[in-house]
C-alpha cells in the first residue's frame, strides 16, 4: 500500500516542473523539537549545536549512575570483606551479594531498555514520513529508478529492523540479564554459554541487517563518492569506537554521511538528518553514559577478588552496549539512507 501511494505521488510530480514543486520535511517530533537549532542549513552546525543541548542534560542522569555505581562498589567491598571471614559461607555471600547487585541495577536497567525501544520506535515513524518526502523530492528531478530502489530498500529494512528489535532483540535483552544473574548465583557453566549465545544471536541479528543494507547501497553505488580522506577516516575511527557491536560495520557506511553532509546541500535532508539526530542523540548519551559508568564500576570491582559480581556488572553494560547497537542501527541507517537521497538530488 505505501509503495502504491509513493508511486501515485511520483506520477503527479512528472506531470509538474520540478520548480512547482515545494518540498519540506516533516517537522521534528515533539520531545526532540527543543533541541532542533534554528538555523538548519548546515548539518555539521547543527549537529553540534544538538550536541551541546543534549549533554547539557545529561547532568542529572550522570549523578544518578554514578550514585548507583557507588552502591555497586559499596555491595561488592562489603561481599568481599564477608567472605574473608571465618565460618561465613562463600556460596551464602555470593548468592547474597548477586541478588543484591541484581536489585541495584534491574531497575534502571528496565527504565534505560524501555528508553531505547520507545527511541527505536520515534526513529521509525519518523523515518515512515520523510521516507516519501525524499522520494518524491528525487523523482520530480528525474530520479524515479533510484528514489523507487532506495525507498524500497530502506522501507522494508526500515520495517524489518523495527519488528526484529521490538519483537525479538529486546526480549533477548531480558533474557541474557536473567541468564546473567543466574550465571553468578549459581556459577553453571551451561548458563554461561546460554549467556553467550544470547549475546551472539543478538550482535549478529543486527549485523546482518546491516549487512544486507550496506551491501545493497554498495551494489547500486550509492554510497560511492569523493570526500576529504582524512574527515573519512576520523568518522570511521570515531563511529567504529563509539557504537557498540555494530560500529565497525557503520564505519564503513561513513563516507556516505560525510558526502552527503559537506557536498550535497539540500533543505529537506539536511533537517531531516538533524531530527534524526535530534532524537537520537540524548537516548544514546544517556544509555551510553551507563555503559561506559558500569565498564569502569566491574574493573573496580574486579580488584576486590568477587569474581562473581564484577562479572555481573561488566553483563550488565554489554546489555546497555547492545541497546547502543540497536538504537545506532536504525539511527545510522535512516541516515545514509537520506544522504543517499541527497547525493541523488546533486
Amino acid at each position: 500500500m505505501k509503495k502504491c501511494a509513493v508511486g501515485l505521488i511520483i506520477v503527479l510530480l512528472l506531470a509538474l516542473p520540478a520548480r512547482a514543486v515545494d518540498f519540506t520535511a516533516p517537522p521534528a517530533p515533539e520531545g526532540a523539537q527543543e533541541l532542533m537549532p534554528a538555523e538548519t542549513e548546515s548539518f555539521g552546525s547543527g549537529v553540534w549545536k544538538i550536541f551541546k543541548a543534549a549533554v547539557a542534560r545529561l547532568k542529572p542522569d550522570l549523578s544518578e549512575a554514578a550514585g548507583v555505581c557507588l552502591s555497586l562498589c559499596a555491595v561488592v567491598l562489603l561481599a568481599s570483606t564477608m567472605e574473608g571471614m571465618p565460618g561465613n559461607s562463600k556460596q551464602v555471600t555470593r548468592l547474597v551479594c548477586t541478588l543484591t547487585v541484581g536489585v541495584i541495577l534491574l531497575e534502571k536497567t528496565n527504565s534505560l531498555i524501555n528508553l531505547g525501544s520507545a527511541t527505536v520506535s520515534e526513529l521509525s515513524e519518523y523515518g515512515k514520513l520523510l521516507l516519501p518526502v525524499m522520494t518524491a523530492a528525487l523523482a520530480a528531478q528525474g530520479g524515479i529508478t533510484t528514489s523507487t530502489a532506495l525507498y524500497g530498500a530502506t522501507a522494508a529494512l526500515n520495517a524489518i529492523l523495527g519488528l526484529l528489535i521490538a519483537g525479538f532483540l529486546i526480549p533477548l535483552i531480558y533474557m541474557f540479564l536473567a541468564l546473567a544473574v543466574a550465571n553468578s548465583a549459581m556459577g553453571e557453566q551451561l548458563l554461561q554459554k546460554l549467556k553467550n549465545f544470547i549475546k551472539w544471536l543478538i550482535t549478529w541479528g543486527l549485523k546482518i541487517v546491516l549487512y544486507i543494507f550496506t551491501g545493497f547501497m554498495g551494489i547500486t553505488g550509492v554510497v560511492s563518492g569523493a570526500a576529504d580522506a582524512a574527515a573519512v577516516k576520523a568518522a570511521k575511527l570515531t563511529i567504529s569506537g563509539v557504537v557498540p557491536v555494530i560500529g565497525s560495520i557503520l564505519s564503513d557506511a561513513s563516507e556516505a554521511v560525510i558526502v552527503g553532509a559537506g557536498v550535497v546541500k539540500n533543505a529537506v535532508g539536511v533537517y531531516g538528518m538533524l531530527a534524526l539526530a535530534a532524537v537520537f542523540i540524548t537516548p544514546f548519551l544517556k544509555i551510553g553514559a551507563h555503559y561506559l559508568l558500569l565498564k569502569l564500576t566491574a574493573a573496580a570491582c574486579g580488584v576486590f577478588g568477587v569474581k562473581g559480581a564484577s562479572d555481573l556488572i561488566e553483563d550488565f553494560s554489554s546489555a546497555m552496549g547492545l541497546l547502543l547497537g540497536m538504537t545506532g542501527t536504525i539511527c545510522f541507517l535512516l541516515m545514509i539512507s537520506t544522504v543517499c537521497f541527497m547525493k541523488g538530488m546533486g
